[in-house]
């Protein structure tokens, strides 16, 4: 129900959003008549695919802590994080539905960044940074000060992928709006990534065993 109603809260917000600016938000410009709506495997609708998808991700790993743990440190973490990109995988997704473009491609993942040709991801990690499958059972596995480790080091490499996409968008989306939501991504995955740091040293870890 908690996942559900986030979801919903976020769709809410970014429709109200999405209706109140939708002249010239398109390109990020205050004019209606230089409005450019991107291209289906542009790096604006590419970025918005992927990163809603790699956000969905964080928001469950935060969600899985959140019901392990006692620890109001870790529990504070999680609920931003899950707030946050619930919120932010609603602008991505209210933007795509903006330009009218599909919220799935042919394309394989990152291929707006150059990356179309790794290796496809394994055990259901799609993108870098991304926990896999067997890394997901075993955190929902785990209890107290384990899950808490597990979740801090899952999370730094999730974000370390999310700042890496977030700069590639940076440095290609044309949309403005969407280049500003990208940097501050850098600027807090960042921020959060030394925050991680030092709660993984006091509890005597590293950010991988």
């Amino acid at each position: 129900m908690r996942r559900g109603y986030a979801g919903l809260a976020a769709g809410a917000a970014v429709l109200a959003v999405v209706a109140a600016g939708a002249g010239g938000y398109a390109a990020g410009g205050s004019d209606p008549v230089a409005v450019r709506v991107p291209g289906a495997e542009s790096a604006d609708a590419g970025f918005a695919r992927d990163m809603a998808v790699h956000h969905q991700q964080a928001v469950e790993m935060s969600y899985l802590v959140r019901d392990r743990t006692g620890d109001e440190e870790v529990r504070r973490l999680a609920y931003d994080i899950a707030q946050t990109q619930a919120n932010q995988r609603g602008m991505l997704l209210g933007w795509l539905d903006l330009w009218g473009l599909p919220k799935v491609s042919a394309e394989p993942p990152m291929t707006w960044m150059g990356m179309g040709d790794m290796p496809p991801g394994r055990d259901g990690a799609l993108m870098p940074g991304m926990a896999t499958d067997s890394e997901l059972r075993e955190l929902g596995s785990l209890k107290g000060r384990a899950a808490e480790v597990f979740y801090l080091r899952l999370m730094t490499e999730h974000h370390k992928g999310g700042v890496h996409m977030a700069e590639g968008c940076a440095a290609r989306c044309a949309a403005g709006p969407e280049r500003r939501l990208a940097r501050g991504m850098v600027d807090a995955q960042r921020s959060e990534i030394r925050l991680m740091a030092d709660m993984l040293k006091k509890r005597g870890a590293s950010a991988r065993s």
